[in-house]
């Protein structure tokens, strides 16, 4: 070799060892502050191999061998947060949320300048919002609430130009609100704390639950001069306001004395056997709901339950229950009306109950609503829906119809619906909806939906949500209500608190194939998720599913996303993520983008399988992927 040549060799050889020592000794940086944080506040909760590499331990995230995610949340970790948290100089999210850590924010946060996300609530954090928060130029999410903070919101918040969600509720600040100029800024929250004065304009516009629990005043709560007048009642006419309200309040005195009087009077004259108790009226209404508006008598039900379903259409006489399938008819329309009865829910196209009939039986009854079809209209959609059979669908067992009265018979489901169990009391003696059973919810759902489709181009389901999605005792899925939106009356205008409606729907008779895909995939959403989806403002109960996580997805990934009660379960991360990516791909804006029911399940069922047979973990690569697809 020249000589020239080895200088050139040695050289980079040089710089090869010393860059490859700076990469090892930043991860060695990384790795005791992790471990110093264990120490403090994780002891054996935090289950760390220490002679792995911090980038296999859980809930630590690399980039190029960087940590740059620490996500902690609802680990029970406890005490103070130690210094050594800064070190962590390259760190893009830290989540210590849901747990019971206490003191002050550890000053050194504030070497940490590449932070976007802090979440820390749901701890007993305490003091005053630290001013090292103010310098972290990159902050977009801010979250402190439910802890024990004092002291005012600083003005300088204003610093923080990027900040896109601030939320501070639940704690104990004082002090007036100061006008933030924050152009980012779209989620906000410092309800219950214990500000007062005037809401400043620029954020009238967030949602009146963002300010309640306060001494507030100012859109969108009360006017802070509601209450005061420029000049004060004289004494006067103070006066004549109390005069005159004891003089109004003897004459409406006077006037109900007289009215009892005459009422007493008539119940003199009305024979007692005329009159019917009222716990007598209350059990009525309550165990034959049926027949208030049935235009049938015992006289007319026939018993004949077996006939043909067009020789039951008639255009007048006798009304039958009509069944379908081959099973025994054990009940009639008599039994139905004499039915005890429980409003089970009240829906978009139908009230709910549950009939449990004198012989013991327990069936789901919808009493229809806004149906304006003829009756040979009503009995051709009624043949399509009581064709359907599939293990995953509620099969409709008989229909009636009347003039006044469109009644359905469905098999009673005890477990309730998915919306019911997703959304139900989390509180304590709640059993968390694991990963295992909440896939197996999305592909029986999409099994069910996938055979509607299959019946033909134009036959839809038109109403798919988390409350029609029922379970069976081993929490299997059965989707209910399907062909009933085709039944209704024509909407001008659909439904906007419907979280679940595709973008091109503006007829809720009129709902595509590919308008079901969409709402599937707020189904998954919600699935995966743990929230509500609607189209109502943020801040209220319930998100912009699809928005909500293509806005998080677009700006940097993050497993917030996920329903903290699925953050418990491990090697199960990826089978999310391709869960997600479905998700994200069924509620595409165009209709054509939008895959089939068809090809959904089969890569439902290639999720759930891997779920079963998992592979070896790779350090949640596909989550970087992910976002590598969603920001092109």
């Amino acid at each position: 070799m020249k000589p020239h040549g080895q200088c050139l060799f040695l050289v980079f050889a040089f710089f090869s060892v010393s860059f490859l020592s700076i990469v090892d000794s930043d991860l060695a940086s990384d790795r005791a502050a992790l471990v110093a944080l264990r120490s403090a506040v994780g002891g054996r909760l935090l289950l760390w191999n220490l002679t792995d590499s911090p980038c296999k331990w859980v809930g630590v995230f690399c980039t190029q061998d960087r940590v740059t995610e620490l996500r902690l949340p609802g680990m029970g970790l406890s005490g103070q947060v130690p210094i050594a948290i800064g070190n962590l100089s390259q760190l893009q999210t830290l989540s210590l949320r849901y747990n019971a850590l206490r003191g002050s924010v550890p000053v050194d946060i504030a070497q940490l300048s590449n932070l976007r996300n802090l979440y820390l609530q749901e701890n007993k954090f305490s003091g005053e919002i630290p001013e090292f928060l103010f310098t972290l130029q990159n902050l977009i999410r801010l979250n402190l609430a439910d802890n024990n903070f004092t002291g005012t919101i600083s003005t300088k918040f204003n610093n923080l130009k990027r900040l896109g969600t601030l939320y501070l509720e639940n704690n104990n600040l004082t002090g007036f609100l100061p006008e933030l100029d924050l152009p980012s800024l779209q989620q906000f929250n410092v309800s219950n704390n214990n500000l007062n004065g005037p809401i400043p304009k620029r954020l009238a516009k967030m949602d009146i639950s963002a300010f309640q629990g306060n001494a507030l005043c100012g859109k969108p709560l009360v006017s802070c001069n509601g209450t005061h007048s420029g000049n004060g009642l004289s004494g006067g006419a103070i006066a004549g306001i109390v005069i005159g309200s004891v003089i109004g309040f003897l004459i409406i005195l006077a006037l109900l004395l007289c009215l009892c009087r005459i009422k007493k009077s008539d119940n003199k004259t009305t024979s007692s056997k005329d009159v019917a108790p009222a716990s007598e009226t209350v059990k009525q209404n309550e165990t034959e709901i049926f027949r208030e508006k049935a235009s049938v008598s015992s006289q007319n039900v026939s018993t004949d339950l077996s006939s043909p379903v067009k020789a039951e259409a008639k255009s007048s006489g006798d009304k039958n229950l009509v069944f379908f399938g081959k099973g025994a008819k054990v009940f009639d329309l008599e039994d139905l009306l004499r039915a005890s009865a429980e409003v089970l829910g009240k829906g978009t196209f139908a009230t709910t109950y549950k009939a449990t009939l004198q012989m013991g039986l327990v069936v789901a009854v919808k009493r229809l609503k806004d149906v304006t079809m003829t009756e040979k209209e009503f009995l051709e959609k009624m043949e399509v829906v009581g064709a359907m059979d599939h293990e995953n669908l509620v099969p409709l067992r008989a229909y009636y119809f009347s003039r006044d009265e469109k009644l359905l018979a469905y098999d009673y489901m005890p477990m309730g619906s998915l919306s019911a169990l997703l959304h139900g009391s989390r509180g304590g003696g709640r059993i968390p909806l694991n990963w295992e059973t909440r896939s197996n919810i999305a592909l029986g759902a999409a099994r069910a939906i996938s055979y509607i489709h299959t019946h033909g181009p134009a036959i839809s389901h038109g109403n798919i949500k988390s409350s029609n999605i029922l379970l069976s005792k081993s929490y299997e899925a059965r989707v209910s209500d399907f062909g009933l939106a085709h039944l209704t009356s024509p909407s001008s205008t659909p439904n906007r608190i419907d979280g679940y409606r595709a973008p091109e729907v503006t007829d809720a008779r009129k709902v595509s194939q590919k308008a079901d895909v969409y709402s599937f995939g707020v189904l998954l959403l919600e699935l995966l998720t743990g929230k509500a989806p609607t189209q109502a403002l943020l801040n209220e109960e319930g998100v912009d599913l699809p928005r909500w996580v293509q806005s998080i997805v677009k700006e940097e990934w993050t497993s917030e996303v996920f329903d903290l009660e699925l953050l418990r379960y491990q090697n199960v991360e990826e089978d999310m993520v391709q869960l997600l990516q479905l998700a994200i791909n069924c509620t595409v804006q165009y209709p054509d983008k939008r895959p089939s029911m068809a090809e959904l399940t089969s890569q439902i069922e290639e999720i759930c399988h891997s779920s079963l047979h998992p592979e070896p973990d790779t350090n949640h690569g596909l989550i970087h992927d992910l976002e590598d697809r969603s920001s092109q």
